[in-house]
């Protein structure tokens, strides 16, 4: 629903209350759903869907759809997994990789698609969930690879005088273990809060303009309307580029984890 005029026929802008639509099932319980759940469902069982439609029958000649499924799998596994941990490391971590790349990038989709018109990572519930996820890779490949030195080494990094710790330590915890998992959060989930309000806003103004402002401020819908839809396609190269950036740095921060130092 896009708020373009109020009562009294001024416009009314999007509001941060797009983000909180009301429940739809098991209102003020922990399980309530509402349309942002909804979309989040569906967006997942679309990509369910697509791969299990994309790999149940393979061939050595793939088909049409099966190129497009392996061209995705393959872009998260050579340009993310392998070319930030190489084919060893990369092998190992794919399958985390392979999942946050696409989850991502199917939540995200949802915000510039008709219909839908929000995306499931606008909320910081599942951006959160896929940080802490990111996080606790991150921790377990420094303390498998090296289990007695990974958090000492963190804290504590090595060829530092011993006086200057007491500034470094706090800084190297707040920078390596507080910040990362935050900044993950941050960096998705206000992509597409911005993005939605853009895309709301400016169509939301055409329909204002085309339907209740007088005389010459129609015109104006025309000039909104062709904003609008540049911003659809430019959210759509931003939920690409938002699911690539998350995996990418889930994989960096992996590599950190197994560098030689830790």
């Amino acid at each position: 629903m896009l708020p373009s005029a109020t009562e009294d026929g001024q416009f009314k802008g999007p509001s941060i209350n797009e983000f909180f639509p009301e429940a739809i099932l098991f209102a003020g319980s922990p399980f309530e759903i509402n349309r942002i759940m909804l979309i989040r469902f569906l967006a997942v069982a679309v990509l369910l869907l697509v791969f299990w439609l994309g790999t149940r029958r393979m061939q050595v000649i793939p088909t049409r759809f099966q190129s497009i499924v392996e061209l995705g799998l393959n872009f998260a596994r050579v340009n993310i997994a392998e070319d930030i941990l190489g084919k060893k490391d990369g092998k190992r971590f794919l399958p985390l990789i392979t999942t946050i790349f696409f989850m991502v990038l199917f939540l995200n989709i949802t915000g510039p698609l008709p219909f839908l018109n929000i995306a499931g990572t606008s909320v910081i519930g599942v951006p959160l969930v896929l940080a802490v996820i990111a996080y606790v890779a991150f921790i377990y490949a420094g303390v498998k690879k090296n289990p007695g030195n990974f958090f000492r080494n963190a804290l504590f990094p090595p060829g530092v005088p011993p006086f200057l710790y007491i500034i470094v330590t706090p800084i190297e915890f707040i920078s390596t273990f507080l910040v990362r998992p935050v900044t993950l959060t941050l960096r998705l989930l206000m992509n597409m809060i911005v993005g939605h309000l853009l895309l709301v806003l400016f169509f939301s103004a055409t329909q204002f303009f085309f339907f209740t402002a007088d005389g010459g401020f129609k015109l104006f819908g025309a000039g909104t309307l062709v904003f609008g839809f540049a911003f659809t396609l430019f959210e759509v190269l931003i939920a690409l580029l938002q699911a690539y950036i998350f995996a990418l740095l889930t994989a960096v921060y992996i590599q950190l984890a197994l560098a030689e130092e830790h």
